[in-house]
């Protein structure tokens, strides 16, 4: 137990850390964002290299953190070009005030297919590097990840009481017009279900008495990952001060107010 402990506080904060990381570096001047993306972009190579690397699993919980390590480096990436906005989707404006229904969706489709795609080619890239391999770690880092953010996407499009569209930088605060703010939503209660359960089967793989080392770290990781998911799920309904544990992230002069008229276009910087 003192070793899935451990594990757990390793995954938090990695977590919490390359957060943070992301968004500070987000909210620099764009013209570091060029080099911001050139390091990654390598990292994400380095990541790619050490999951097949480790696919083995023959150094055991060793394998595991590293495997798991890369996947954060990799989604790192994904979400550095998603909000430097070098890899968002064609439409880059407000929702219309009119749509509803399936036109809603498909503008809102419109603003993140083409990082949507992005990530399903990493994913098969990892799934193609450990293809019949014991070490699994990686590739299912990031089809946590995924899984657990399409469902934060989701949710925010059908409607949720807290929106968090204050983190999102100037260039993407169109983004939020696509967000809906209601009380509750049909999927929210199958979402949290669904992680409460992952969670809860992924420890319990973890503590097992014939789990391995690679399973030990591997599933305590994952666990640790998908109740993480789960916590940022809650955020979306319970007024918690969750900004706060990225203070250091944010630029020193404070966070932007956003306003947005109704028309299509109107998204404006009022102060920062």
């Amino acid at each position: 137990m003192f070793e899935v402990a451990l594990t757990v506080l390793y995954a938090v904060f990695l977590w919490w850390f390359s957060t943070g990381a992301i968004l500070y570096l987000d909210r620099l001047a764009p013209s570091t964002y060029r080099w911001s993306m050139l390091g990654a972009t390598a990292l994400l190579l380095a990541a790619l290299a050490g999951i097949a690397s480790t696919a083995s699993g023959s150094a055991g919980a060793t394998d595991a953190f590293t495997a798991f390590s890369c996947g954060l480096l990799i989604w790192g990436w994904h979400e550095m070009s998603f909000l430097m906005g070098h890899i968002t989707g064609p439409r880059a404006c407000a929702c219309p005030s009119g749509a509803r229904g399936l036109a809603r969706f498909l503008f809102a489709a419109q603003t993140v297919i083409y990082h949507e795609i992005a990530i399903l080619v990493t994913i098969a890239a990892a799934a193609y590097l450990t293809k019949g391999l014991p070490n699994q770690v990686g590739l299912e880092t990031l089809l946590v990840l995924w899984g657990m953010r399409l469902s934060t996407k989701f949710n925010l499009f059908l409607g949720v009481p807290r929106h968090h569209a204050e983190m999102l930088p100037t260039h993407l605060a169109y983004l939020q017009t696509y967000f809906r703010e209601r009380p509750m939503n049909g999927l929210f209660p199958v979402s949290v279900t669904a992680a409460t359960l992952l969670t809860i089967l992924l420890f319990q793989r973890a503590i097992a008495p014939a789990a391995t080392p690679l399973e030990v770290a591997g599933c305590a990781l994952l666990a640790t990952l998908s109740g993480l998911a789960l916590l940022e799920h809650w955020f979306l309904v319970v007024p918690l001060p969750d900004e706060a544990l990225w203070a250091w992230a944010k630029p020193p002069a404070g966070p932007l107010t956003l306003a947005i008229d109704p028309a299509p276009s109107a998204v404006k910087v009022l102060a920062r």
